[in-house]
């Protein structure tokens, strides 16, 4: 006899979903979060992704602006950047911060730098073997370093095409990434331009968990650190499908389907049902169930709330994606758009752009969801003028709200 399996409303899912992402969380006083309260932010995320495109702000200082509100942004440049560091950066969604814990899971990642990374990090290893040895050695013995002070030290600066803006790379450019990639060499923060600054393992790694960075062996199997990612996951989640867990590491279906009936048989996931999302669901076992979310935040286009576009429609009913790379008229609804949580739903899409030179946040367009009233738009204007405090800025001019489509 098969036992029917533990069903959930939507509304019930969405704010299972808010709680592990943290919106529950308590947020201090505007300007009085302490380092304590980034910590939190990122134990309940794990993950925290990283873009160059700074239209509003660098997109890692955004998730802790939806949970805390205005706060000192050198806090997380501090987590990053000063021993005993707190977040390290690696490929893991995409190249984010993540917990220097979680960097030895990735080793599966490491170990496929010949076969998996870019075209030209796998053409330096092989047809310049000297030049990669010769970078791995000066980031070493001198690193924290970016590109450029490679390249300078080892008078290896070659003309780059200009085909291609994205992938200019020199030769050292590529070493450097290969290195970064393969796990050999780390990240010891950014520059103020936004230069990766490379580093020995040595340099980087706290000594609690530094054995495991420069010793391989020392680090999990691959499938006990793939069932460590989907923990991650899915507490970070609360519930979530397959394609939610795994998509989080960028985990493929070989690894994550073993891991998920792993803890599945453990019972720290739990199959369940909610209302319209077809997909098979796990809800961790230590997720909370509230009534209700009273959550305010206007989210990065890379908050790991929104990043899987599937899980976001099915628990908002929210069709989200990123138009930056849309030219300008065919996109819909606008150049850098971030979604507007009210309550537990996701209310507005906000086209903003940080004007640093009229020293003004511009809102070109607001785009509201069906249902939506004056309660939203009275906790729309309060953020956005919490989030131009938080900029240096003032409440720029609104070129024009849009009704629902």
């Amino acid at each position: 006899m098969t036992t029917a399996l533990r069903r959930l409303t939507r509304g019930q899912a969405r704010r299972i979903a808010l709680a592990a992402q943290g919106f529950l969380d308590r947020r201090p006083k505007p300007w009085a979060a302490g380092i304590r309260d980034v910590q939190r932010v990122i134990d309940r995320v794990g993950i925290i992704q990283i873009d160059s495109v700074n239209v509003v702000s660098r997109s890692q200082y955004l998730p802790f602006f939806s949970r805390l509100g205005p706060y000192d942004t050198a806090l997380l440049d501090r987590a990053r950047d000063r021993a005993p560091r707190r977040l390290v950066e690696y490929w893991a969604h995409e190249a984010s911060l993540i917990p220097p814990a979680t960097w030895p899971l990735l080793t599966f990642r490491m170990d496929r730098v010949h076969d998996d990374a870019w075209g030209g990090m796998m053409r330096v290893a092989r047809e310049h073997p000297e030049i990669v040895e010769a970078v791995c050695r000066e980031v070493e013995d001198r690193g924290p370093l970016t590109s450029r002070q490679v390249e300078v030290a080892l008078q290896h600066d070659r003309p780059r095409s200009k085909d291609h803006w994205g992938w200019n790379w020199s030769l050292v450019k590529m070493a450097l990434e290969h290195l970064f990639w393969a796990g050999e060499i780390s990240s010891a923060g950014r520059s103020a331009q936004f230069e990766r600054r490379y580093a020995g393992l040595a340099q980087v790694a706290p000594p609690a968990v530094r054995d495991l960075w420069v010793d391989p062996s020392l680090r999990l199997g691959r499938e006990d650190a793939a069932v460590e990612m989907v923990r991650i996951a899915a507490r970070a989640h609360g519930i979530g499908s397959e394609l939610c867990l795994r998509d989080y590491f960028r985990l493929k279906g070989v690894q994550a389907k073993p891991a998920i009936a792993a803890l599945e048989a453990s019972g720290e996931l739990q199959p369940v049902e909610v209302d319209g999302w077809a997909r098979p669901l796990w809800l961790h076992a230590e997720a909370r169930v509230p009534r209700k979310v009273d959550a305010r935040a206007l989210l990065s286009p890379f908050d790991s709330l929104v990043w899987q576009r599937e899980r976001t429609r099915s628990l908002f009913d929210f069709h989200y994606r990123i138009e930056i790379y849309t030219p300008a008229h065919q996109r819909v609804h606008g150049y850098y758009v971030l979604p507007f949580l009210h309550g537990d739903r996701l209310v507005a899409r906000c086209d903003l752009k940080a004007d640093r030179a009229a020293g003004v946040l511009r809102v070109p367009r607001v785009t509201w969801e069906p249902g939506t009233g004056p309660p939203d738009h009275e906790a729309l204007e309060e953020t956005l003028t919490e989030m131009a405090d938080w900029l240096g800025l003032v409440g720029g001019h609104r070129h024009g709200a849009v009704a629902p489509t």
